[in-house]
């Protein structure tokens, strides 16, 4: 596209200068670790998926990525950073030539900005003026909540600006309201006929074993942990198609550098030594985030996937400082969605940088016809699949 100061293959131009008072977006490696932590502990919206200690072992484990962030200072440079967005171009991310910027990193199942508290507004239009600086005519947030303060002050911002969004994807996934006492929530969602049945099955697990539930946090401890995660999943349905986090040397490199960083919490069910379900937290503020789970197919007839959940969901509501937890579940997950029956609005938050920008509307077309390309191509190998497996 004509008429912008995008490179041709959608990269970014040389970064110039920070000058005062003007929002910038710069090279990942660049920002201050100490005041991204501050920022991320103070954020309006907590979102630990972009978190110094997520985000660059993340974004390391993908060096073609070409990782920037968006920034935000309250005033000249140097002064309290009040807003960060991590985003590579759109060629990096959707292999689309087109000015356009997408706050995306490996593993990421949510893109809320870090928006300071106290300067939410200002923050979220500093980080829409500071796309528009670096030429790019549209900022794309797949993955946004919907009915949070985040989204509250992007809209604010926008409209200051004369700025309409587009919203695609737009659907619900299962959150915790993890204010209320554990045994009543279950029993209120599950109903007490499916929670007996639950017990039933946990006692009989009692007779195979020792069950012991165990939230690992140290990180020692965590670490060994992690390693345990990794094999067990690697033996479920993800190891057999080969979408474990261990199976590929980048994913393994990533999830062992994060944890490094602290940012994981390993809860774990076994039977004496025998692990059978294990899952993946992390936290952020008054938020928790359900990451990853993984559990023993072969005792699948004990639930060993819902026990832990049932387990994570008393931990939680026995937790003061947590107010909610996400699930980072795809939409009508068929197991998660039965346990916590919150949900979170999500959607993909496309922002045009200027006012009435045809060429921006045209980045947003090519983008959804992407998108239905991409949903029939699953379509038709699902049918391919299924078909397949009906010919053995």
């Amino acid at each position: 596209m004509s008429g912008t100061t995008m490179e041709s293959a959608g990269e970014l131009p040389a970064l110039a200068p920070m000058a005062p008072g003007v929002p910038t977006i710069m090279p990942l490696a660049q920002i201050s670790r100490s005041a991204w932590d501050g920022l991320a502990q103070t954020a309006i919206e907590p979102n630990a998926f972009f978190a110094a200690g997520y985000a660059m072992p993340a974004f390391g484990s993908r060096p073609g990525s070409r990782p920037r962030v968006l920034v935000a200072h309250a005033g000249a440079a140097g002064r309290p950073l009040i807003g960060l967005l991590p985003v590579v171009s759109a060629w990096s991310a959707l292999r689309l030539p087109v000015p356009a910027l997408v706050a995306q990193q490996p593993y990421s199942p949510l893109t809320v900005p870090l928006l300071c508290h106290d300067h939410a507004e200002a923050a979220a239009g500093a980080l829409i003026d500071a796309a528009a600086a670096s030429g790019a005519r549209l900022l794309s947030l797949p993955a946004m909540t919907l009915d949070g303060p985040g989204f509250e002050a992007l809209q604010a911002a926008m409209r200051k600006r004369g700025i309409a969004p587009v919203i695609h994807n737009r659907h619900e996934r299962a959150a915790l309201d993890a204010s209320q006492d554990a045994e009543a929530y279950l029993r209120g969602g599950l109903g007490s006929k499916k929670l007996k049945e639950l017990r039933r099955l946990r006692h009989r697990l009692d007779d195979e074993g020792s069950v012991a539930f165990t939230v690992h946090t140290e990180p020692v401890a965590v670490a060994a942990a992690l390693e345990r995660f990794l094999v067990l999943e690697a033996l479920g349905w993800k190891g057999a198609g080969g979408t474990g986090l261990g199976q590929r040397e980048a994913d393994a490199a990533f999830v062992r550098g994060a944890a490094e960083q602290g940012m994981f919490e390993i809860a774990e069910l076994t039977v004496d030594d025998r692990l059978i379900a294990s899952g993946i937290v992390m936290r952020q503020g008054d938020r928790g985030f359900f990451f990853k789970i993984a559990y023993d197919e072969t005792l699948s007839r004990y639930s060993p996937g819902v026990q832990l959940t049932l387990e994570l969901t008393r931990l939680f509501a026995a937790d003061p400082s947590i107010a909610l937890v996400d699930s980072t579940a795809d939409a009508g997950h068929p197991m998660i969605d039965h346990v916590w029956r919150e949900r979170l609005s999500v959607g993909d938050l496309l922002i045009p940088t200027r006012p009435n920008d045809p060429i921006a509307a045209a980045i947003v077309a090519l983008m959804a016809a992407r998108r239905g390309t991409r949903r029939q191509l699953k379509a038709l190998l699902a049918r391919r699949k299924t078909v397949k497996e009906n010919q053995k």
